[in-house]
């Protein structure tokens, strides 16, 4: 060989080095996990918290091996279906949809993406499983209770005012449940004795008006129906039971931690924990379909007694008793 195409020959090996080593080099693409939900980022902070523990728990971690794209409505259910639309255009390896609104816009555009919803309807009925033990498809999630828990939540209101004869009930009639919520409080309001005064919002701007009408009936007490969006403007709900001082129970713990009086209910957090535990499982492989949807059965009643102090409500020692937590 002659030296000047041994020169050649080792100077385009020495080129062509730097660039092996650099594609080896390359960190390995990490697997995308689509986030879902029709609440705003705000007053969802306990659920990511949550679900990336449900994600520890399966071995990812998001940054290090794992990677989610989050997505929020902001109370808004029209843009759910463009906003599935981009998960799906970011080639997610799996949608977690924190509601059945979500878990819906994520089915129709998903294709063979996999699906992992939390709902708290009838995951079947709704069309998105076959069935519980075998889902089929490309969806599984986790179900919670709690339109079907009103009636229980009611009779700890009145546990907690018993001189509660007129009570208001809070529903969304956008909401698909609301006509069985309605009938559901009223069975039990029956059963206890109690006179129910059914008031309807869709969202905040409807809020003075409806205690404008509570105050004008002369409600004792309100029981907040089971809705999304009232969970997301707890806040809202909160302020303006406070101003008009009338003891109101709610679905879901959060809205204690901010002020509300009493809550029965499904733990969020445990089910967005799991939520990110079959999520994870399914980037390990598990197929949706050989999932079985989980049923959340643990409930748990919290009472802020700071807030009854404040409507001069004295909670009996029996009902602090039951209590799984008590705000000081």
């Amino acid at each position: 060989m002659k030296r000047r195409e041994f020169i050649t020959l080792v100077g385009g090996a020495t080129a062509a080095w730097p660039l092996t080593v650099r594609a080896q080099q390359q960190p390995a693409k990490l697997p995308v996990v689509g986030f879902l939900h029709g609440d705003g980022q705000d007053a969802s902070a306990f659920r990511v918290t949550a679900f990336r523990q449900g994600l520890n728990e399966a071995g990812y971690v998001e940054g290090q091996n794992a990677a989610v794209e989050y997505r929020w409505g902001e109370g808004q259910s029209e843009r759910l279906p463009v906003l599935a639309a981009e998960l799906i255009d970011k080639k997610v390896a799996v949608i977690c949809a924190g509601d059945v609104l979500t878990a819906r816009a994520a089915k129709a555009v998903a294709g063979a993406t996999p699906i992992v919803f939390l709902t708290a309807g009838d995951p079947v009925e709704d069309g998105l499983v076959a069935s519980f033990n075998q889902p089929g498809g490309n969806a599984t999630g986790i179900r919670i209770f709690s339109a079907g828990l009103l009636g229980k939540r009611l009779q700890l209101l009145h546990d907690l005012v018993p001189a509660a004869a007129e009570v208001g009930f809070l529903m969304n009639p956008s909401n698909p449940t609301a006509a069985t919520q309605v009938k559901d409080v009223q069975v039990a309001a029956e059963a206890i004795g109690l006179r129910i005064h059914v008031v309807s919002a869709s969202d905040e701007r409807e809020f003075d008006t409806v205690f404008e009408a509570l105050a004008q009936q002369k409600v004792d007490a309100l029981l907040v129906g089971a809705d999304s969006r009232f969970n997301s403007q707890r806040e809202q709900l909160i302020r303006r039971a406070a101003r008009y001082r009338l003891p109101a129970v709610y679905e879901w713990r959060e809205s204690v931690m901010v002020g509300g009086l009493m809550s029965y209910g499904t733990s969020l957090t445990d089910a967005f924990r799991n939520l990110g535990a079959y999520a994870g499982k399914i980037l390990r492989g598990a197929k949706p379909s050989e999932l079985p949807v989980m049923q959340q059965t643990r409930f748990e009643l919290v009472i802020n007694l700071k807030t009854a102090k404040a409507l001069g409500l004295p909670v009996p020692p029996t009902l602090l008793a039951r209590a799984d937590e008590v705000i000081e």
